[in-house]
């Protein structure tokens, strides 16, 4: 019913605030934008995506870790693409970040 995503910084050991993360969902020929936001101090961006464009389907989160990390950063963007099956179950999508790397995970 809900999507929501944690960056944090790895490297600082802290959250990743400030972060503008894009939303997008496969029509099956292109992406359409769903949503945009940013994260909070605490590196967090929930209730963000308008109920009527949640739906079952393939979605595609793009992180903007140079707006975060610097116009040098290795990785200047992160892209995670993942489906929802189940619109009622909540959808937590973190994101672990560092200048030369990161990971990511279903969360809870």
């Amino acid at each position: 019913m809900s999507l929501s995503t944690h960056v944090l910084d790895t490297a600082r050991g802290e959250p990743a605030q400030g972060v503008a993360v894009h939303l997008y969902r496969w029509t099956g020929d292109r992406w359409i934008d769903v949503a945009t936001g940013r994260t909070d101090p605490d590196g967090r961006l929930r209730d963000w995506v308008p109920k009527r464009r949640w739906a079952r389907g393939t979605y595609r989160l793009r992180f903007d870790t140079a707006g975060y990390l610097g116009l040098g950063a290795f990785f200047p963007e992160v892209s995670v693409v993942f489906v929802v099956t189940d619109v009622w179950r909540h959808v937590h999508v973190p994101l672990l970040l560092s200048p030369y790397g990161y990971s990511t995970y279903r969360g809870s």
